[in-house]
């Protein structure tokens, strides 16, 4: 494990939706972990979004967010919007994409559910989908939300928010590698959605990213 890990036992870090394969494993590190919920919504994070990898390329999953987002609200009074159709669309994606990975079926039940259920807030989606991935990743780390907003904080603490985002969130050295539904179309896409680990690797999860080693 990196040095840097070794002293550090508590991790402050954004939530995600479905977060990517780097986030999860991640969590894995830290026996204390804190989301961030007083921080200032930030567009192009993976607060809202995530990514998949489909037959033709990666395709950006997207939740609609009340009108406000941009008033700098706090992460915990940001709303999803429901005007539309998404959930289904996101549905529908996931399962063109997945539908012929091992672990598909397995997993397909809980991810519908997840998706369809009307959360008011982002937080609470972003939650209830991490404490889903807690369960099935069997992650042993001690999840809590922050208590007040903090820019900076002591070196014991790590501090991994806004790392992992879509403008670099292919960039790490050494990706975890397994065998992906279209990599022999698009080639291996590194650090996607968690799905697409979970649907293509099943019950060999937890070890496998377990045992990776992280750089930053």
């Amino acid at each position: 494990m990196d040095q840097l890990f070794e002293y550090k036992r508590e991790l402050i870090i954004e939530s995600q939706y479905f977060g990517s394969v780097n986030y999860i494993n991640t969590l894995f590190l830290f026996s204390n972990i804190h989301i961030e919920q007083y921080e200032a919504y930030q567009k192009m994070s993976f607060r809202n979004r995530c990514v998949v990898a489909g037959s033709n390329g990666l395709v950006h999953l997207s939740v609609p967010l009340e009108k406000g987002r941009n008033q700098r609200q706090l992460m915990k009074d940001t709303r999803i919007s429901y005007s539309g159709r998404w959930q289904a669309e996101h549905l529908r994606t996931i399962e063109s994409c997945y539908s012929r990975s091992p672990y598909f079926e397995f997993y397909r039940e809980d991810v519908r559910k997840l998706v369809q259920k009307t959360e008011a807030f982002l937080l609470d989606k972003n939650l209830a989908i991490l404490e889903w991935l807690k369960k099935v990743v069997k992650l042993s780390g001690a999840v809590s939300l922050t208590e007040a907003y903090r820019k900076e904080y002591p070196p014991e603490v790590a501090d991994h928010r806004n790392q992992i985002l879509p403008k670099n969130f292919q960039d790490q050295p050494r990706p975890l590698r397994y065998t992906q539904v279209f990599e022999d179309r698009i080639g291996f896409q590194p650090n996607l959605c968690i799905l697409d680990f979970l649907f293509c690797k099943g019950p060999e999860i937890k070890n496998a990213l377990k045992d990776n080693e992280l750089t930053f």
